[in-house]
């Protein structure tokens, strides 16, 4: 584990206590914005069928212009969310990890609904949310029991579990808390200058968009709606 993730582990607890409206509900409104749509953004899915009618119907082009996209749109909150020293933490850290959780939602139902997947089903956007969690946290949190499957599997599950949305939400909210606040403290404590920590956090929030994109990409395979 790199040193922003050390640091992250021991930093989330008090990030949770500066930001108490970051619970596991945050994670969910989140969601339901990227999908409904906030502010100048459009609809997840409204969005991904612009960029399919751009490439001519071709999905998986599509979905290659919606994770570029996404990582620019990472990059931009991850550079006006990383400015300033520790003294602005309670601020930028809070905004960091929700525009983070709106942007890599999003990202991921674009990609979810390219493939022919219901965002209005709870399993769906389980799914999604997992996805976030990067595939070697699931492929831990699978081994070790916490999620019964992949996000393909809770996407196509026979049924919904209800139990199964606090247990995601809870790995998400924690993921993100861990990471963006590791990333902050690295930065600022490494660094010392305030401009380059806004840089190196557009660069990582991009990179980890771009991951979480690449991994939705190869694990929800197309499927029809009936």
């Amino acid at each position: 584990m790199g040193i922003g993730g050390t640091i992250g582990k021991n930093v989330a607890p008090r990030v949770a206590k500066m930001a108490p409206d970051l619970s596991r509900g945050f994670v969910h409104e989140a969601l339901r914005r990227a999908i409904d749509g906030v502010g100048p953004l459009p609809p997840a899915a409204q969005a991904a069928d612009k960029q399919l009618a751009e490439q001519d119907g071709d999905v998986d082009r599509a979905i290659h212009e919606v994770i570029e996209n996404h990582v620019r749109y990472a990059g931009a909150q991850g550079f006006a969310t990383n400015l300033g020293g520790l003294v602005t933490a309670a601020v930028t850290i809070p905004a960091n990890i929700a525009g983070l959780a709106l942007v890599q939602c999003r990202l991921v139902a674009g990609i979810a609904h390219l493939r022919g997947y219901d965002l209005a089903d709870q399993r769906v956007r389980n799914a999604v949310l997992t996805c976030i969690l990067g595939e070697q946290q699931v492929r831990a949190l699978v081994k070790r029991k916490k999620l019964p499957s992949t996000p393909m599997g809770l996407a196509t599950a026979p049924t919904h579990d209800p139990d199964l949305d606090a247990v995601i939400a809870a790995e998400v909210t924690s993921t993100l808390l861990t990471k963006v606040a590791g990333k902050r403290v690295a930065t600022t404590v490494g660094r010392r200058v305030p401009v380059v920590g806004g840089l190196v956090g557009a660069g990582a929030d991009g990179y980890a968009t771009w991951q979480i994109g690449r991994y939705a990409d190869r694990e929800l395979l197309p499927r029809r709606l009936r």
